[in-house]
C-alpha cells in the first residue's frame, strides 16, 4: 500500500519489479509480482502492485528506474557477529582439523584469548581498517544491518576500543549497527583462576562505564563451562537491568546449562546457539517472547554433531533468526547469505524459514521494529537480486548475487 499523505517527490521509485515484503504468512514469502517499491527520506512510502501507485511514475519521484523484473528483499540482518578482531586463528584450524577440540585448544591458552592478545595489540585504526573490509563483505551480498560484539579486549580500554570501531563502522558505511557489550566472554589472563573477582569488574566497572558512554545497545555473555557459568552470568544480567539495557546470551552452545531459560527469565532479546537447549528451555524462549539465533556456520566450522532444536522451535511458535556468527576462531564467514544456505542444508530450514531469519527475526533479535520487512513506514532498506524465485538465495552456494543494497534509500553496494 501506499500512504498518500506523504508528498512528492519521493527520493527514488523502483518499477518492473517483484517484491518478497515478508509481511505477512498467507503468501510464501509476502511476494507481490508486477510491483514497485518508492521511498522518501529513508523511509518506504510504497511496497506493493504498480497498479496502486498514486500517480505517473515520472510525477512521483526525482529518480524512477526500473528493476528489471529482479526480485527485491528487505535489506538481509546479521544479528550476531564479532566483526571487530585482530589477527586470526588459521593456524587452530589446522589444530581441529588433526583433532584438537574447541575446549582444548581453548585450555591450552588458545582461542579467544589468543584473539584477546591480538585485539589488545591493535589500535583502532588498524581494528578498523581490518574490519571494514570483512563488513564491506557482507553488505556486498546483501546485508544492510550488522550486530557487532565486543569480548576481545576483556578489559574496559580494549572493550572500550572495539565498541569505538564498532560505531565509526556504521558511520563511515552507511550501513545500521547494532552495538554488544560481551566483556563476559572469557576469563581475562589478569584474572587467571578468578572469574568471580572479573565479573566483578565486568559489572561494577566496565558496564557502568561503557553504558554512561553510550556505546552498548546490548548487553551479552558466554554461559558454558569453558566460559562463565548461570550464576556468574545471572550477575552480569542483572547489572545489565539495573542500567536499562537489553541482554542477549551465547547459551547451550556446548552443553545444556539452562541457558535459553536464563536468557528468557531477563526478557532476553535471544538466546544464540542453542544446540543443547532443553525442551523447557525452547517452552520458556516461547514465553519470554525470545528468539532463537541458529548459527550454522559455527556448527560447520567445529563439525558438531548435536543439532539445534529446530523441531520444538518449530512447534512452540519460538522465532528462529539465523546469522554469520562471523569471528576469527569458530566461524570465519564472510557471507549471511552463505549461512542462511547452511541453515537450510544442515538445520533443514527452509529457503522461506531462511530468509525470514535473516530479515524479519533477525530485526526483533536486535530489538529492531522499523526494518525486516518491505512496508510502508519501514526504513528503506532493500537488496535487488536478479533470480527467479527468492528460493534462489539459499540454493546457490557461494557467490555474490545482490545487483544493489540500499540501506536508509541510500546504495551502499
Amino acid at each position: 500500500m501506499t500512504n498518500r499523505t506523504l508528498q512528492a517527490p519521493w527520493d527514488g521509485l523502483l518499477l518492473d519489479a517483484r517484491l518478497a515484503t515478508l509481511t505477512d504468512n498467507d503468501r510464501p514469502y509476502g511476494a507481490v509480482e508486477d510491483a514497485a517499491l518508492g521511498w522518501k527520506d529513508g523511509r518506504i512510502v510504497h511496497a506493493g502492485p504498480a497498479a496502486d501507485l498514486p500517480g505517473p511514475a515520472a510525477s512521483l519521484a526525482r529518480e524512477v528506474t526500473s528493476a528489471n523484473g529482479a526480485w527485491i528483499t528487505p535489506g538481509l540482518i546479521d544479528c550476531h557477529t564479532h566483526l571487530v578482531f585482530g589477527g586470526d586463528r588459521a593456524h587452530e584450524f589446522e589444530q581441529r582439523l588433526a583433532g584438537a577440540s574447541y575446549e582444548a585448544i581453548a585450555r591450552a591458552g588458545g582461542g579467544i584469548a589468543s584473539t584477546v592478545r591480538a585485539t589488545r595489540e591493535a589500535d583502532e585504526d588498524a581494528l578498523f581498517d581490518a574490519a571494514l573490509g570483512r563488513l564491506r563483505r557482507l553488505l556486498a551480498d546483501g546485508v544492510t544491518t550488522v550486530e557487532i560484539k565486543s569480548g576481545y579486549g576483556l578489559d574496559l580500554a580494549g572493550e572500550r576500543k572495539m565498541l569505538r570501531v564498532a560505531r565509526r563502522l556504521g558511520a563511515s558505511s552507511g550501513a545500521g549497527v547494532r552495538t554488544t557489550f560481551l566483556g563476559a566472554h572469557a576469563l581475562p589472563p589478569e584474572f587467571a583462576d578468578r572469574p568471580d573477582d572479573y565479573v566483578d569488574h565486568v559489572c561494577e566497572v566496565m558496564l557502568p562505564a561503557l553504558a554512561e558512554e553510550g556505546l552498548a545497545d546490548a548487553v551479552d555473555a558466554f554461559c558454558e563451562k569453558i566460559a562463565f557459568s548461570p550464576a556468574q552470568t545471572r550477575r552480569v544480567f542483572e547489572r545489565a537491568r539495573a542500567l536499562g539495557l537489553p541482554v542477549k546470551l551465547h547459551a547451550d552452545q556446548l552443553s545444556d546449562l539452562g541457558g535459553a531459560a536464563l536468557a528468557a527469565e531477563f526478557g532476553g532479546l535471544s538466546a544464540d546457539h542453542i544446540e543443547h537447549s532443553s525442551e523447557a528451555g525452547v517452552q520458556a524462549m516461547a514465553t519470554a517472547g525470545t528468539v532463537a539465533v541458529l548459527l550454522p556456520g559455527a556448527f560447520y566450522a567445529l563439525r558438531d554433531t548435536q543439532l539445534p532444536p529446530v523441531d520444538a522451535l518449530r512447534r512452540h511458535g519460538v522465532p528462529m533468526a539465523v546469522a554469520s556468527d562471523l569471528n576469527p576462531g569458530t566461524s570465519p564467514l564472510l557471507s549471511l547469505r552463505l549461512a542462511m544456505n547452511m541453515a537450510c542444508t544442515l538445520f533443514r530450514l527452509t529457503p522461506e524459514e531462511a530468509l525470514r531469519g535473516a530479515t524479519v527475526h533477525a530485526a526483533r533479535a536486535l530489538g529492531l521494529a522499523d526494518r525486516g520487512t518491505l512496508a510502508v513506514g519501514q526504513r528503506a532498506d532493500f537488496a535487488l537480486w536478479p533470480v527467479r524465485r527468492p528460493a534462489e538465495l539459499c540454493y546457490w552456494i557461494g557467490g555474490t548475487l545482490a545487483t544493489a543494497v540500499y540501506a536508509g534509500g541510500a546504495r551502499i553496494a
